[in-house]
């Protein structure tokens, strides 16, 4: 992704600036007409950080069963992704007349805030981030994300191996801003939410939090979001936001139900934490830990690692 930051404020952005982030397949000049509604819900997190999760989580807390009226990539649309033309994404959105769900990588100074909407930001261990990353690079079938773009298909690089690759994500030097699925990309996206997080429509969500208490956090959102609770449906909901209930319904993401995925169940690997942690060495950690110690602030670090480095 790039940036602009040429676009002037409107009443969406309360005055300020938005920075315009741009790749191959993403734009977010998407959102600068967005019409948002009260109640509406945008789910903003790093690539492989829990984005499809979150999204699922909320779809089943709006509805109320695991029953969802259709494919969560329809339900919850990527508004900013160049895959699907913008008209037909607004006409979607437009069309519901459920509270909505819309999904976006950009970070919040790239998305116009409004009071009527709650923006949930996920936070997930880089060095995880960074395997997931590794992995779903390899399930991307490139050619067709090229014909759906209409740009051409990227020469691609021979691949390094997973430690090597995760060392050289760790030590990645360049324009933030135009590559934001790096590590200095994963903490300008979470520094920006977390000088965010006491505004009150501004929640962060640890990945994690999701790991080891399903039930606890979904329940914490459904507080956020002012969805009352319905304990006789509740234990049919929690099941269905499991990775095993996803791979298995509605739950895959725009890019498996538009052929970009060369195997969609491959999109849910397995969603545990400590798979980066485990491929360093302990000179490798500390040497991480230095890294992004200048990256972002030492509260927001502690929330994020959760892992006793800080």
């Amino acid at each position: 992704m790039g940036e602009d930051r040429n676009h002037p404020p409107g009443p969406a952005s309360a005055g300020a600036p938005l920075f315009r982030y741009t790749s191959p397949d993403e734009d977010s000049a998407r959102w600068w007409d967005f019409a948002f509604r009260p109640g509406d819900i945008v789910v903003s997190t790093r690539s492989k950080s829990g984005t499809t999760w979150v999204q699922m989580i909320c779809l089943l807390l709006v509805f109320g069963t695991p029953e969802l009226p259709g494919r969560l990539s329809a339900l919850s649309p990527w508004l900013d992704w160049l895959v699907q033309p913008k008209e037909e994404v607004a006409a979607l959105l437009e069309a519901q007349t459920h509270r909505r769900v819309i999904k976006t990588h950009t970070p919040l100074d790239g998305v116009p805030i409004d009071d009527r909407a709650t923006y949930i930001v996920v936070g997930r261990h880089p060095l995880d981030v960074a395997v997931s990353l590794y992995h779903h690079s390899d399930n991307i079938d490139r050619r067709r994300m090229a014909e759906l773009t209409g740009q051409p298909e990227a020469p691609r690089r021979p691949r390094l191996p997973l430690h090597e690759w995760l060392l050289g994500f760790i030590d990645w030097e360049g324009d933030t801003r135009a590559w934001l699925d790096t590590l200095p990309g994963a903490m300008l996206h979470l520094s920006d939410a977390w000088a965010r997080r006491h505004d009150p429509n501004v929640v962060l969500v640890h990945y994690d939090d999701l790991v080891r208490d399903l039930d606890g956090a979904m329940r914490r959102l459904s507080g956020v979001l002012g969805i009352p609770v319905d304990e006789a449906r509740w234990p049919a909901l929690v099941p269905a936001a499991t990775f095993d209930a996803m791979r298995e319904s509605a739950g895959a993401p725009a890019s498996a139900d538009l052929g970009v995925l060369k195997d969609p169940a491959a999109f849910f690997r397995h969603g545990v934490s400590g798979d980066g942690l485990a491929l360093l060495s302990a000179d490798e950690l500390v040497h991480y830990r230095d890294r992004v110690a200048g990256m972002a602030a030492v509260d927001m670090l502690a929330w994020l690692h959760r892992d006793g480095m800080d």
